[in-house]
């Protein structure tokens, strides 16, 4: 059995266990109390000082490890590989919580794990984080919507909305119904980019908002087109199994992925370079317009996960309820459900990132996306609208965007014209045929 099989058999077995641990504490509640004020650990799993008190501790029941402090049993497990922690966790409930402990399965299976923190200023946002993907604790548990929305939750308020899944518009009761009783391989995802106004909700902090961005992230640049910004929010809901291969988001901005409900594995490339290819497995045009990667998210992991956890700039982790994940402009990103979830991301574009933006939408018109009809000209627009908020940031982005360009054109001269790096004329590259000959071939 490879890592990732083992990996993932890990992740199942430890979402089974806490509902069934769940469904016991409901079934027989301490002393008739059915409400706590502190939610109880998912395992059952209480702080050392209780074992002061209680009656019993079931650490008792972990044979030789009993008399050991905690700390110590959970050095002596960092020595085990994945097999061996998962038929350890198989023989009682206490040995169960010990080898879930979060931070052995990340030693052995994360490499390269996505960095997680409670928050961040927009200022070290700005100053440190803009080209990293990472993930934050604390912002989304202030939303309302991470305090009220659940899948019945949803269901008794939006029942026959319609939502789009995939290239179906479904009402939530039809899309819930298939979510809870599908096998297939590759189950439909519900992605849906109006939910805002559908489901009538207030954004912002201010006020009754529902959820708003993170701080730490700052204006989002596209904001000032208004009724003209690109699609640029989406409410995400799906099964085990469902998720969206190998993909960059749209216009070159970058993104933030929120989740409710549930869990989802994330793992990251950074942009295409000459250091940076994309993915393994993911073949890509030479102007970055069309690509092709395996038809489904399991062919991928099947055929090219073990290989591409070794890439250089691979980084990966799982994003659990109430975290939210920063993917940087231009980074690949391929996003798997380990259970049913409930998510909100959203494009946006920081000050870091605007030359990019600008470069995209400039020069890439074919591939501009998310804009509607009447929006003639998303460059010009967006330029005029920078000009009008802050004509200094606009030339200074301007400034970056030219060198970028001066950047590719000196790189191509030195392939195709022969012209070095400090303007020699070094060896020519054609289609010749060892003879020295530059014929055009027929």
């Amino acid at each position: 059995m490879d890592s990732a099989t083992v990996f993932a058999e890990g992740v199942h077995a430890e979402f089974r266990g806490i509902a069934e641990l769940r469904e016991q504490d409901a079934e027989n509640p301490e002393n008739g109390q059915t409400v706590v004020a502190v939610p109880p650990h998912p395992l059952g799993v209480k702080p050392a000082g209780n074992a002061y008190t209680s009656s019993f501790n079931i650490k008792s029941a972990t044979g030789s490890f009993a008399g050991l402090p905690d700390e110590i049993i959970v050095q002596i497990l960092e020595y085990l590989d994945a097999s061996s922690l998962l038929q350890l966790e198989a023989t009682c409930k206490a040995l169960y919580a010990f080898a879930r402990f979060e931070d052995l399965w990340k030693s052995l299976f994360l490499e390269n794990v996505i960095p997680s923190l409670t928050n961040l200023s927009a200022s070290e946002f700005s100053a440190d984080w803009t080209n990293k993907p990472f993930i934050l604790t604390d912002p989304v548990r202030e939303w309302p919507v991470y305090r009220n929305w659940s899948t019945d939750a949803l269901l008794e308020k939006y029942r026959e909305l319609k939502f789009r899944a995939e290239a179906v518009d479904w009402p939530l009761k039809t899309y819930v119904e298939y979510m809870n009783d599908n096998s297939d391989e590759s189950p439909l995802y519900l992605f849906d980019r109006a939910f805002v106004e559908k489901m009538g909700l207030t954004v912002g902090k201010a006020g009754s908002g529902e959820y708003w961005r993170p701080d730490c992230f700052g204006e989002d640049l596209f904001g000032l087109l208004g009724e003209q910004r690109p699609d640029s929010r989406w409410l995400i809901v799906g099964p085990e199994r469902s998720g969206s291969t190998f993909h960059k988001d749209p216009n070159a901005t970058s993104a933030w992925n929120a989740v409710l409900r549930g869990s989802k594995y994330w793992i990251l490339f950074p942009a295409t370079s000459a250091s940076f290819p994309p993915p393994p497995g993911v073949y890509v045009s030479s102007d970055q317009s069309e690509v092709t990667s395996p038809l489904s998210i399991s062919e991928w992991l099947l055929g090219f996960h073990a290989e591409a956890r070794k890439t250089k700039g691979c980084v990966e982790a799982i994003c659990r309820e109430g975290e939210v994940l920063h993917v940087p402009s231009g980074w690949w990103h391929l996003v798997v459900n380990l259970e049913s979830s409930i998510a909100i991301t959203q494009n946006f574009v920081p000050r870091a990132h605007l030359p990019s933006v600008l470069a995209f939408l400039r020069d890439k018109p074919g591939q501009v996306s998310g804009f509607r009809t009447d929006v003639g000209g998303p460059y010009e627009t967006f330029v005029e609208r920078l000009r009008e908020r802050d004509p200094g940031m606009l030339q200074g982005a301007m400034e970056v965007v030219e060198r970028m360009r001066e950047g590719k054109k000196r790189k191509w001269d030195e392939l195709v014209k022969g012209e070095g790096p400090d303007g020699t004329q070094a060896e020519a590259f054609g289609f010749g045929f060892g003879d020295g000959s530059d014929e055009d071939v027929p």
